[in-house]
């Protein structure tokens, strides 16, 4: 199958980000619809994953300043995932801020999901805390 990653702005990735994170973050994980889209979208560069040409996979870099970025909402449909998807996705947007000569990159992983991101050698630092009612 035909697979490509993509980077968009929010207007031209919104409806495609929109369905996988409403699909993943509000159907299946119960986040609250209504603090899943927030001001970052409209600012952030989006990646997204497509299979044929359905969007599957999604997530946002954030730039902070001119030397930090924050990776975030990534998400795979769940009939998509162990297939490499995430891992595109992830490395696509750590290339981007590379190519913005961003020097450090971070993120808020879900509990769950730390071992995915240590792969590409994020480390764990803080303290678990909860938000949407999902461990972070």
């Amino acid at each position: 199958m035909n697979k490509m990653v993509l980077i968009k702005p929010w207007q031209e990735a919104q409806i495609d980000a929109y369905f996988v994170r409403k699909s993943v973050f509000i159907q299946e994980q119960g986040v609250p619809e209504a603090i899943e889209l927030d001001e970052f979208d409209a600012q952030a560069q989006h990646a997204l994953a497509y299979r044929e040409s359905q969007c599957v996979g999604t997530g946002r870099l954030v730039t902070l300043n001119s030397k930090e970025g924050r990776i975030g909402r990534m998400a795979v449909l769940k009939n998509n995932r162990g297939q490499g998807i995430g891992r595109q996705l992830l490395q696509t947007l750590i290339l981007l801020g590379k190519d913005q000569d961003l020097t450090t990159l971070v993120l808020h992983a879900q509990l769950d999901a730390i071992s995915f991101y240590e792969q590409f050698g994020f480390v764990a630092i803080g303290k678990i805390y909860d938000e949407a009612g999902i461990a972070h």
